[in-house]
């Protein structure tokens, strides 16, 4: 298990987590009832390999919102409903009203939903107690707000929020692509994205190139700035974080990897653990990078 995408929250590093596998239990998943869409709650992070709903390797925690929904195309509803009102209007001689077809289209609804088709899902998240950050696997804000809000469901309160900086990222970006120095361990990677400043101007996405080149160069002299950037932290991380502090592509490369391969390992829960812990190490390293480099305000 390695995150594919970082969206992060900071809270207060004094929020006590102590009692948290106990707060996640009263907020386990429920199977989605017969007649509603979907559920949300905890599971198990280890899956078949772990009955409890966190994994702790202090101060990380790693934890997972589950969820069922139900699958129910909106071309099938609307097919059956346009065959309802065609056979009302048959009957009677006359369309239906607006309110009819709504009334219609929810008795579709509740009459299908038991017969659906349930697709499980599920998001993973880890929580850092010593830095106070969540860092959720997905580069959707929505998505990641959902989570933040099962945590602060069970936990009763859970003031976490969306990162903070002190200086526009976005200027930060554009300066290491134009040359400014980079904190220690980050280099370049081969892909960003460049905009125009104003809000119809041209984007520019770029993949497979060197960065320092002339050609970016030009885009960056005709006012272009950076607004995703692919970095790589010394050797052992590679990842892209835009404007909007998500830190997409995140992946471990073969100078972190190599130290699980070199072990021998058949309990697949020993591998989950020893994985969430390089995992949890590697952004740990990775958080304080960011923290000084975008001047990552701390919550109260």
């Amino acid at each position: 298990m390695f995150f594919r995408n970082l969206t992060l929250f900071r809270f207060p590093t004094t929020l006590d987590l102590a009692d948290l596998e106990s707060h996640l239990a009263e907020c386990a998943l429920k199977p989605v009832g017969p007649l509603e869409l979907s559920s949300r709650g905890f599971v198990p992070p280890m899956g078949q390999h772990g009955e409890a709903l966190s994994h702790a390797i202090a101060p990380s925690t790693w934890i997972t919102v589950g969820g069922e929904d139900k699958l129910l195309p909106g071309a099938v509803v609307n097919d059956l409903l346009q065959k309802k009102l065609a056979a009302i209007e048959d009957k009677e001689g006359r369309k239906p009203g607006g309110r009819t077809r709504k009334r219609l289209k929810d008795e579709l609804v509740m009459e299908l939903l038991p017969r659906a088709f349930v697709r499980p899902v599920r998001t993973d998240a880890l929580l850092d107690g010593g830095l106070g950050v969540i860092a959720v696997d997905t580069s959707s804000r929505k998505s990641a707000e959902a989570v933040v809000s099962e945590v602060r469901r069970a936990l009763g309160s859970f003031p976490a929020l969306p990162l903070n900086a002190e200086v526009a990222p976005r200027a930060i970006l554009t300066g290491w692509v134009a040359g400014d120095a980079l904190p220690d361990g980050l280099s370049l990677g081969d892909e960003c994205e460049l905009r125009d400043p104003a809000d119809t101007g041209a984007v520019v996405k770029v993949q497979r190139m060197e960065l320092s080149g002339e050609e970016i160069a030009k885009h960056l002299e005709a006012g272009k700035q950076v607004t995703r950037l692919a970095l790589v932290l010394d050797d052992h991380v590679s990842f892209v974080v835009g404007e909007d502090l998500v830190v997409r592509k995140f992946k471990l490369l073969d100078g972190a990897v190599d130290q699980l391969e070199s072990s021998d390992r058949e309990d697949v829960a020993a591998e989950l653990d020893a994985r969430f812990a390089l995992m949890a190490g590697e952004f740990k390293r990775l958080f304080a990078v960011l923290e000084q480099a975008f001047k990552l305000s701390k919550a109260d």
